[in-house]
């Protein structure tokens, strides 16, 4: 008669599997909950850094694996879930806890950087991550517009509420002044409206806040940074010269600013044609060779398709009007990689995971 496997053992086995962003076994960064032996039958959790996860499925399946080597175990039932690590900054501004906080820039405007961030912001929020998503770009707010979103909620106890779309909360000045209306703002103007979408939004408690910036490098990138501390930025560029050399001199202001550059997002890549051959609209390999002059990563690179403007335009962004499209796929894939890498640097930063074994 074979003898019942013991919980120690259980955690032997998966001391063996690592998290691969990481470069950890799973019981020493206290990924291992709820673990239960009965009989022939383990049970536990696997607490991931994020929903969004690009390698869940490997690293349950490597857990499976281990555990189920073990004589006298027969059924090994494992739970994926996820408790998003804090990157540790203090952000007094807000009321209750937002873990990260990523900017979305471009040196120049036409690259399709709102795109981008709203479609990234679903993405992430498609996973069950807790998702807001601030549209500071004060002087051409497309977010509303790009989410069929035309008013926000009633405010409560002199908090303005985001509205909401496709599970993420959002905030824009395209909300708050009539259509069509200019902004005629000074700089100090911008930067208490940025203030005040962080002081007096109810935010609620976030993984996530996607902050959309105006192109260029002036005020609004000045003002976020020094008012509210970043995890990181995400750079958005074209493939062509015009684009890489703005969106270098966007880099480079972050740099300045001391926020993290998370990683460069080549936008409209190429034009996939009938016959399965690629057009390069814009040039070929610019974002790549950026990110490799940079040091920085090189998140992605999303195709042309017209569904994208489509989705934009109809207020139904193309990850949720064509979610097997391959732009859509390579948003997901880019959405998955920043996520893992927010983590990795909270995580490095001396954040924690607890274990719980149920006895």
């Amino acid at each position: 008669m074979t003898k019942q496997v013991t919980k120690e053992q259980v955690l032997q086995a998966l001391r063996h599997v690592q998290e691969p962003e990481l470069h950890r076994d799973l019981v020493s960064l206290n990924m291992i909950r709820d673990l239960q032996v009965d009989g022939d039958r383990v049970a536990f959790t696997i607490m991931l850094t994020t929903p969004a996860c690009p390698l869940r499925s490997q690293i349950e399946e490597e857990a499976r694996k281990a555990v189920a080597s073990l004589p006298g175990v027969n059924k090994v039932e494992i739970k994926l879930a996820s408790d998003v690590p804090n990157d540790g900054r203090m952000r007094g501004l807000v009321s209750a806890p937002i873990r990260n906080a990523i900017a979305v820039g471009s040196g120049k405007g036409g690259v399709g950087k709102t795109t981008v961030a709203v479609n990234l912001a679903i993405a992430l929020a498609e996973t069950g991550a807790r998702v807001g998503l601030m549209d500071a770009d004060i002087y051409g707010p497309n977010v509303p517009t790009m989410l069929g979103v035309h008013r926000l909620p009633p405010p409560t106890q002199n908090k303005l509420i985001p509205a909401q779309a496709y599970g993420v909360k959002m905030i824009s000045m395209g909300l708050l002044v009539k259509p069509g209306q200019p902004l005629i703002w000074r700089g100090p103007m911008l930067n208490s409206a940025i203030r005040q979408f962080l002081s007096d939004v109810e935010w609620g408690e976030l993984d996530y806040l996607i902050v959309d910036l105006p192109p260029g490098t002036g005020d609004a990138a000045l003002s976020l940074a020094q008012s509210f501390p970043l995890s990181g930025a995400v750079i958005v560029t074209l493939p062509q010269q015009v684009s890489l050399e703005d969106a270098r001199r966007g880099l480079e202001m972050f740099r300045t600013l001391d926020v993290p550059i998370l990683g460069i997002v080549e936008n409209m890549s190429y034009l996939e044609l009938p016959d399965g051959s690629r057009m390069d609209i814009f040039g070929s390999g610019g974002g790549e060779a950026l990110a490799a002059q940079a040091g920085v990563p090189f998140l992605g690179k999303i195709p042309i398709d017209p569904r994208v403007r489509e989705g934009g335009d109809s207020g139904k962004p193309v990850i949720v009007a064509h979610p097997d499209s391959p732009v859509a796929q390579a948003l997901r894939g880019i959405a998955g990689q920043l996520a893992a890498r927010l983590s990795v640097a909270a995580l490095m930063q001396g954040g924690e995971l607890s274990i719980q074994i149920v006895e």
